[in-house]
């Protein structure tokens, strides 16, 4: 085996064994634990809902319209007579098909742009970073409204309108780790060896900077989650009668004063999931930045 190899081989057992360590870590950490084991319960709870509600979450009954939580709905009922416990189960499946897929989006058009202009740096970095900056500059709330009321607000529009957004703030990430890591002497090494330039970017330098990419990645999970319920809070994003809990919360407002419970189960179910989210990405922090 050549002395490359070895080498090579030699970084990729290190991390190896660095991620093991990062991974115990985490285990011992109990807002860890606490916030994995509340976002698995929705995970959960998001795929099979369907076999965990009592009640179908559509069905009206007008007759029990209103009515406070009870053995036969134990959260209550909405204005339509629909059961709010089982509205609230079916409801997490929406925000956890958008925040995810928005979240990788967004990484991935993140961590590219940040490769790139921290890699090349010069009239590259500068030309895109001003274009980076000029896009922060504008309120992103009307981005938003205005991108969704001309696209329409599908699924797929917020999906793609949120990674959009998120893209530029993780280029700025990666692309001041990737400032540092290119002066090192593995990649000096790589260049001597004749790799083309996406090869170092690809298989030397990112795998040096995956720690604030994971970092990076929990915590705009945690604002991929919150922002699509803000969008269907203010009716730009997933539309009736889906139970989202965002769109629910908006449109039991009316009834705050008279049948509370409408908005407070999914109010607090929507902030269980934003905290253990942010508990995770936390202590994954913590643990990383050690």
């Amino acid at each position: 085996m050549s002395a490359l190899e070895l080498s090579s081989r030699s970084r990729l057992d290190s991390r190896r064994a660095r991620a093991r360590a990062t991974f115990g870590q985490l285990l011992r950490s109990a807002s860890f634990d606490v916030g994995a084991v509340i976002v698995v319960f929705w995970i959960v709870d998001a795929i099979f809902w369907h076999a965990l509600v009592p009640q179908d979450p559509q069905a009206l009954n007008p007759l029990a319209a209103l009515q406070g939580p009870t053995a036969a709905h134990w959260f209550g009922t909405d204005w339509l007579g629909r059961d709010v416990f089982s509205r609230t189960l079916a409801g997490s499946t929406s925000v956890l098909e958008i925040a995810p897929l928005a979240t990788l989006l967004g990484i991935a058009g993140g961590t590219v742009v940040g490769l790139v202009t921290g890699y090349y740096g010069g009239a590259v970095d500068a030309l895109v970073m001003r274009l980076v900056d000029a896009f922060l500059a504008f309120p992103l709330v009307i981005i938003a409204v205005l991108v969704l009321s001309l696209l329409g607000t599908s699924e797929i529009t917020v999906i793609v309108l949120i990674g959009v957004i998120f893209t530029p703030v993780v280029s700025r990430t990666v692309r001041s780790v990737v400032l540092v890591e290119r002066d090192k002497e593995y990649v000096a090494s790589a260049r001597l060896r004749g790799e083309g330039d996406w090869y170092i970017m690809t298989a030397e330098i990112l795998p040096n900077v995956t720690t604030p990419i994971i970092v990076e990645s929990t915590v705009r999970l945690g604002y991929a989650i919150f922002t699509a319920a803000t969008l269907s809070f203010l009716s730009l994003g997933i539309q009736q009668p889906s139970p989202d809990w965002g769109l629910t919360i908006s449109l039991g407002r009316q009834y705050l004063q008279i049948a509370p419970w409408i908005v407070l189960f999914p109010a607090v179910a929507l902030a269980t999931l934003v905290v253990a989210v942010n508990l995770v990405a936390d202590s994954i922090q913590q643990v990383m930045a050690q």
